[in-house]
């Protein structure tokens, strides 16, 4: 099979995904996966479907300054691609199957300090005299932060939601559809509450009001997944927070949530993870500073 042949396939590949109702940041992580895999198989003249040649183009990704999980994801989304292929009977078996993935760094996130996220809130404050598309946007980022930071909901799971999964009253939204394809209800306190009323009464006056997602953009455009990361990326760039990625909004929620005592179960169930590994992978940072506190209201050493 040659790179144009593996590129028509790609499209069924896509089709195949989409009925398997894949969310739209998976479809685009293995999408960009192959993409490059077989624009890199063209640029050197290599065949698609030969191991040797996956390695190679791991091995160019990581020399090029990658990172490992970058390169991880890009291999993932080939060898989802060939695997469909074999069942499909499009090549006779996966000559991927089994390849060793790049080993990941094991990345401590720490959390986002109190006095860093009063000043990221504080940059979505509208400033006096703005008209009310530009107060709209500062709602809609305000909300949308203190919803990620009290929930640990995850970008693609916020960007998703629709008016009607909101409950203002009850405290409540509905994730209808996680990772893994798995739904949650998530409770929220008063601040938010607040917060995404103020966005909900000047979304009224959008001129796509109408429209069923909760989130609008900016110029009559619909808010993507990219358009969340950019947005509060620039509200963390004037709040003056250096490496910000919206990702670490969950990481803060895991913190604070178990800081304030609450149960690591509680916060799978709110937070959607389905593993106990996962929880210590996202609190690990300050799982020390949160043991001596423990240790200090205990007063073990007191006979």
């Amino acid at each position: 099979m040659n790179v144009a042949e593996a590129e028509q396939l790609a499209h069924s590949w896509h089709l195949s995904l989409r009925a398997e109702r894949k969310s739209p940041q998976t479809l685009k992580t293995y999408g960009e996966g192959v993409r490059q895999y077989l624009a890199w198989c063209a640029a050197n003249d290599c065949l698609p479907i030969v191991r040797s040649n996956l390695n190679l183009f791991v091995a160019a990704l990581l020399d090029g300054g990658a990172a490992a999980s970058t390169a991880r994801s890009r291999q993932l989304g080939v060898r989802r691609f060939t695997a469909w292929l074999a069942e499909e009977g499009e090549i006779a078996d996966d000559p991927f199957l089994g390849i060793k993935s790049p080993k990941l760094d094991e990345r401590v996130v720490e959390p986002l300090t109190d006095a860093e996220l009063r000043l990221l809130l504080k940059a979505c404050v509208p400033p006096k005299g703005a008209t009310p598309a530009e107060s709209l946007r500062y709602r809609r980022d305000e909300a949308m932060i203190r919803l990620m930071l009290e929930t640990g909901m995850r970008a693609g799971e916020v960007v998703a939601l629709q008016l009607e999964d909101v409950a203002l009253a009850d405290g409540e939204a509905i994730v209808r559809r996680g990772k893994g394809g798995k739904g949650r209800r998530v409770p929220f306190g008063p601040e938010v509450a607040l917060s995404l009323d103020r966005y909900l009464r000047l979304r009224r006056s959008h001129r796509l009001a109408e429209r069923p997602d909760l989130w609008l953009g900016d110029r009559g455009k619909g808010f993507s997944y990219d358009a969340l990361h950019k947005t509060l990326a620039m509200r963390a760039d004037q709040a003056g927070i250096e490496g910000f990625h919206p990702h670490k909004l969950r990481h803060t929620a895991a913190h604070r949530w178990l800081a304030a005592g609450g149960s690591e179960s509680g916060l799978m169930a709110v937070a959607g993870w389905t593993r106990p590994d996962m929880l210590m992978r996202y609190t690990k940072a300050q799982a020390s500073a949160r043991a001596a506190e423990e240790a200090r209201t205990l007063n073990l050493g007191e006979l």
